[in-house]
């Protein structure tokens, strides 16, 4: 076996409560790390202008979706408003095994469930530098209420309980010191022995 041969990517897991910057983070990586893709998600809602079919989200009916929530097609799913959202499983995976790293960028609660139906993603939690930071985000949008805000921060509390369901965290104060440590993540897990001692091993000896 060679051992230059293409290896299959990696599902890397971004979440993090509202405001900490997980989305502005997953644009910077995937404008400047290459064979890194964003997993589109699949929705029930109608497209918005601007909208396309599979570079937005895929767009599906109620009854479509349903059928692959029982057929076990998704990573995780969620109803939000009347419509559902879920990230399709068999999409990922063909990515996966064409040696590309697919991002997913998602609330807590989707990525706990992604993790018990793919653990060997990797999860990385994504951290305001302090709740006075977070608040003066949130507010500086512009698009809540005070009282919205304030249960924002009372969410982000209880999700921080579950920091040690992730493989990293990363402190997001300074945008771009935030998006090297994500990038030298996805460097050091495609550098663990763990999955490569036995191919590399073989591949030598071939070579002997």
């Amino acid at each position: 076996m060679n051992f230059t041969e293409k290896h299959p990517g990696k599902l890397f897991v971004l979440s993090g409560p509202s405001g900490a910057g997980k989305g502005t983070i997953c644009k910077r990586l995937l404008e400047e790390t290459k064979e890194l893709e964003l997993s589109v998600s699949m929705t029930t809602r109608n497209p918005r202008k601007g909208e396309e079919e599979g570079v937005s989200y895929y767009f599906t009916d109620k009854e479509s979706f349903k059928k692959h929530i029982e057929d076990g097609d998704l990573l995780e799913y969620a109803e939000v408003y009347g419509n559902y959202y879920g990230t399709p499983k068999d999409l990922v995976l063909k990515r996966l095994a064409q040696g590309i790293d697919v991002i997913l960028e998602i609330d807590m609660q989707g990525a706990l469930k992604v993790k018990e139906n793919y653990p060997d993603g990797v999860f990385i939690f994504i951290l305001p530098p302090s709740m006075s930071e977070l608040r003066k985000r949130l507010t500086g949008r512009g698009t809540e209420t005070a009282e919205a805000i304030e249960l924002r921060l009372g969410e982000t509390l209880k999700e921080l309980s579950y920091i040690d369901k992730y493989d990293y965290c990363v402190v997001n104060g300074v945008l771009e010191e935030a998006v090297a440590r994500v990038k030298a993540i996805v460097v050091a897990e495609h550098s663990k022995v763990a999955f490569t001692a036995e191919e590399l091993i073989e591949s030598y000896k071939e070579e002997a």
